[in-house]
């Protein structure tokens, strides 16, 4: 039915009488639709990766999987005057539609990003609907423009993902190069999709980004790999800092529902993001630290009894490094470090990565490789080879 409707509505933007069709190079979208009299754009993109994976216990147990990790329609461009954009983006992968509850009214979580930008006032712009909040980088830089296969495992432990609600953005200038970017957001603190209200507070989140020597090439303070070749070092430093009021999740805004016989248990959230990305002549590295603390990060029922429920507090860092060998193949490391707290009763993890990247046309058209090694401390010792085609249109 989704996809039906979808049809339906992609015809229908198509038609001659409404709007004048562009077909764009490759990875550049499917279709660009502009109304006749310019009061309205509409580009259309398009998706796949598809993965492989085969992984080693300590047991010497080898498992392997075939995977369609994301599939994805992208919609973008603007609504009456160009200072007023809007983004639409759908995934249509398992992994993607996984999570429905009755939180969700029990139906596919669909929507990835439904987000207006309004440039209201000079370099102000203000942003509403869902979409990703402004966290830790390597979360902010979209799945298909990722240095290595998928993000790191301190992004899959710390990082605060989409969520529904304001942000209002604003940036300027030190002097002729040093840019000043400032994020501040309020959403509703239970993640993406939820339909049955704001359980618990609010969630707030700030960001103050720091580029010294101006303007990546192409975006690219938010994009893996340095395809582009700087000419002159560029730097991007980033400080996040989130607070769930009353959050009811495991992750803030992200696990599961800490579920009691009366409710929910509600504790205050605190999350601190550093990170850091540095690009030059086909060099580039990335580091990123995270800390996530709870005001009684173990969960109780009204009686006081543990309901078995934990906060994930704890730390982790994660650096990334890759070199561009020449204009099509990358080669790439990554170490990460992930410490929870006792009180989570989980092992410390360092993992251990490195890959290979074929870029065929950058980003859009790409082959990519990597082999992670895991020490836990607990000696559970695992090893996991991954490779991925993408093709973005």
């Amino acid at each position: 039915m989704h996809l039906r409707i979808l049809l339906f509505f992609i015809l229908a933007s198509s038609a001659p009488s409404l709007a004048q069709t562009i077909s764009p190079k490759f990875g550049d979208g499917l279709l660009r639709l502009k109304a006749v009299d310019s009061s309205w754009t509409m580009k259309i993109g398009a998706r796949m990766q598809f993965l492989a994976t085969a992984q080693k216990t300590s047991n010497k147990k080898i498992s392997s999987n075939f995977l369609i990790r994301r599939a994805r329609l992208k919609f973008g461009g603007y609504a009456f005057s160009p200072k007023l954009k809007y983004k639409l983006e759908l995934g249509l992968s398992n992994k993607d539609l996984s999570g429905a509850s009755k939180y969700t009214n029990n139906a596919p979580r669909l929507i990835l990003d439904a987000v207006m930008r309004w440039n209201f006032h000079q370099n102000f712009e203000l942003w509403f609907g869902q979409t990703k909040l402004p966290g830790n980088r390597e979360r902010v830089i979209s799945s298909a423009s990722l240095q290595q296969v998928d993000r790191s495992r301190l992004n899959s432990v710390f990082n605060i993902d989409r969520d529904l609600g304001i942000q209002l953005r604003h940036h300027f200038f030190l002097s002729n190069h040093f840019l000043v970017r400032e994020i501040f957001s309020i959403a509703q603190g239970e993640g993406r999709n939820i339909t049955k209200g704001n359980i618990g507070g609010l969630q707030y989140t700030s960001r103050i980004e720091l580029l010294p020597f101006g303007k990546f090439k192409s975006k690219g303070d938010y994009k893996g790999s340095d395809l582009k070749h700087e000419n002159k070092p560029k730097l991007a430093l980033g400080i996040s800092y989130d607070y769930n009021d009353n959050a009811v999740k495991t992750r803030s805004n992200q696990g599961h529902y800490m579920d009691t016989n009366t409710g929910f248990y509600q504790t205050d959230i605190s999350t601190l993001f550093f990170d850091a990305m540095f690009k030059y002549a086909g060099y580039s590295m990335m580091l990123e630290y995270a800390n996530r603390q709870a005001n009684h990060p173990i969960a109780k029922d009204e009686q006081g009894d543990l309901t078995g429920d934990i906060v994930q507090v704890g730390h982790g860092f994660n650096a990334q490094i890759g070199y561009l060998i020449n204009q099509n193949w990358e080669v790439s490391s990554r170490f990460t470090h992930i410490n929870l707290d006792e009180i989570v009763a989980k092992p410390r993890e360092n993992h251990y990565t490195f890959g290979i990247s074929n870029y065929i046309k950058e980003h859009n058209l790409k082959v990519q490789s990597d082999f992670t090694y895991i020490d836990y401390s607990n000696s559970t010792n695992q090893m996991l080879y991954r490779i991925q085609f993408d093709i973005h249109f």
